[in-house]
């Protein structure tokens, strides 16, 4: 390698890095939104006490991140608002007595996000879906897993008929939580 194309080389790796490849650490969101505020998400599931749970989830994501600071309706720039729409447990294997083994979990809601002082529909979801799977006690295996934020922070969501249940409801909440977050602070 000649010293003309060493040189070319060095500038190329020089200016890769001084761009960082196109990737940012700050959001997407316009500049122009610094708070938000979340509104108590209505149930029109056939299920009970899942929008409560599903609200904190929300709101203790933007207040974790800190990007969009969580104020009351009067001082917001974006309006969060939904509901959970349903709650769906599905088997997915099952023993040689054909007892279900393993369930998927999937709550879904549906959700939009507006700028509170022109009305503007930022995005709109009507089917967004969190959903986990988890074994039940006949399977002879464990749901006892690291489960992130849903063990952290989420209590039981209500009684259901287990607790491997109320665990996966629980992070079906979680994980639909981190969707809508995410969905808002990086809209691209």
């Amino acid at each position: 390698m000649n010293q003309k194309t060493r040189w070319a080389a060095v500038c190329v790796v020089l200016v890769v890095v001084a761009t960082g490849c196109g990737y940012s650490t700050g959001s997407s969101l316009d500049e122009k939104y610094q708070t938000v505020f979340v509104s108590a998400f209505q149930n029109a599931s056939r299920e009970y006490d899942l929008q409560a749970p599903l609200t904190n989830a929300v709101i203790r994501k933007f207040m974790a991140d800190g990007r969009l600071k969580v104020v009351d309706y009067e001082g917001a720039d974006l309006v969060v608002e939904g509901a959970v729409t349903d709650y769906d447990l599905r088997g997915l294997t099952y023993d040689a007595d054909d007892r279900v083994t393993q369930y998927l979990c999937v709550v879904t809601a549906g959700v939009r996000v507006t700028d509170r002082r022109t009305g503007e529909v930022l995005w709109q979801e009507r089917s967004m879906a969190g959903e986990t799977s988890f074994y039940t006690r006949a399977s002879g295996q464990s749901s006892d897993r690291l489960r992130g934020n849903a063990e952290m922070f989420l209590p039981t969501v209500r009684s259901f008929a287990t607790e491997e249940e109320n665990r996966g409801a629980s992070e079906a909440l979680e994980q639909l939580a981190s969707d809508i977050f995410y969905r808002t602070i990086e809209p691209w």
